[in-house]
C-alpha cells in the first residue's frame, strides 16, 4: 500500500460515495477496509464506494473489456460486494469526466450487473441505461414493526421489493432491514422501498438499502419503483407501443426514471463531486485493526 491513497467524494441525489481510483487494480480493499472509509465519524463517509478500475486489470470484469474500458467495482457500507449502484454509475462516470478520461457525450461502464451505457448531457446530468426488469412470481410481504404490507418484487440486477404504503411517515427510521416473507424470495437480503403517490406518474419514496441503510436516494430502487407502479397502473410499455415515465422524489432530490418499449429502463439524473484528497494510510491501517 502506498504512503497516500488518492480518494474523492461524490454523490447522486445525495446518494453519497468515497471513490477511489485505482486504474491498475493495485489496492487492497477488503471489506473492513471499505468499511472503515466509509464509516461517518471516524473515516470519510459514504453509503457505498466506487472503486475506480479499468475492466481489463480486474479478474471480475476482464470479460467486458472490450465494451467498457472502465469497471465499477462497488461496494456497499458496510465492506461487502454489490452488482449494481444506479447512483454510483452516474457518480462514476462523473468523476471519470473530471479525471479526462471521458467527455459529455456516451460511454460504457462495467458493472458486476453487466455493461451499462452513460449518457453524460451538457446541461451536467447523467442518463444511465439500467437493463431490464425482471419481475419475480410470487407474494411477498414487509413490514416494519405492527404494520405489513404487500410488495412487488423486482430485479434491476439487484433485488427489490416495492411496496406502496400510506404515508411514508408509517415505515419508521428504517435503519435495520425491514423483514420479509418468504424468506426464500431474496436469499441474500433486499432493498425495500417504500412508495406514496404525488401525482399522475410521480412518486416518491423512501428506501432500506442492503447493506447501507436508509439512504438518501437509490438509483436502482427508483427504476424497480417505476416499473412496479406502472404495472400497478396498468401500463406495461411493451404492451401498449409507448414509453412510460415516471418522476420520483427521493429524499436527496429527484429521478426521472423512463421504461421504454423494449423493456430497456433509462435514469436521468445529477451527479456531484464535492472534494479530493488523499487517505492516510496509517490512519487506515491502524482504523481496520
Amino acid at each position: 500500500m502506498s504512503t497516500r491513497i488518492a480518494f474523492l467524494k461524490g454523490h447522486g441525489t445525495e446518494n453519497d460515495f468515497v471513490i477511489v481510483p485505482d486504474p491498475e487494480n493495485a489496492l487492497d480493499l477488503p471489506p473492513a477496509t471499505v468499511a472503515a472509509l466509509c464509516d461517518r465519524r471516524a473515516g470519510i463517509g459514504g453509503d457505498g464506494l466506487l472503486h475506480v478500475v479499468r475492466s481489463a486489470e480486474h479478474p471480475e470484469a476482464r470479460h467486458m473489456a472490450d465494451e467498457a474500458e472502465w469497471f465499477m467495482d462497488y461496494r456497499n457500507g458496510d465492506g461487502s460486494v454489490a452488482e449494481m449502484c444506479g447512483n454510483g454509475v452516474r457518480v462514476f462516470a462523473r468523476y471519470l469526466q473530471r479525471a479526462g478520461h471521458v467527455t459529455e457525450g456516451d460511454l460504457a461502464v462495467a458493472t458486476r450487473g453487466g455493461v451499462k451505457t452513460v449518457h453524460i448531457a451538457k446541461n451536467g446530468d447523467v442518463t444511465v441505461g439500467m437493463g431490464k426488469a425482471v419481475l419475480p412470481e410470487g407474494d411477498v410481504t414487509v413490514s416494519v414493526g405492527d404494520r405489513s404490507w404487500p410488495a412487488r418484487n423486482v430485479n434491476m440486477g439487484n433485488p427489490h421489493a416495492v411496496a406502496f404504503v400510506d404515508d411514508l411517515a408509517h415505515v419508521g427510521d428504517l435503519h435495520s432491514p425491514p423483514p420479509f416473507s418468504p424468506a426464500a424470495a431474496y436469499p441474500s437480503g433486499v432493498n425495500v422501498e417504500f412508495v406514496v403517490d404525488r401525482g399522475p406518474h410521480h412518486v416518491a419514496m423512501r428506501v432500506h438499502e442492503r447493506g447501507a441503510g436508509e439512504t438518501r436516494s437509490c438509483g436502482t430502487g427508483a427504476c424497480a419503483v417505476a416499473v412496479a407502479a406502472a404495472r400497478r397502473d396498468g401500463t406495461d410499455p411493451a404492451a401498449t407501443g409507448s414509453p412510460a415515465t415516471y418522476t420520483v422524489d427521493v429524499p436527496g432530490g429527484t429521478l426521472v426514471i423512463t421504461e421504454r418499449t423494449d423493456g430497456e429502463i433509462e435514469m436521468t439524473g445529477p451527479a456531484v463531486i464535492v472534494a479530493e484528497g488523499e487517505i492516510d494510510a496509517d490512519w487506515l491501517e491502524n482504523a481496520v485493526r
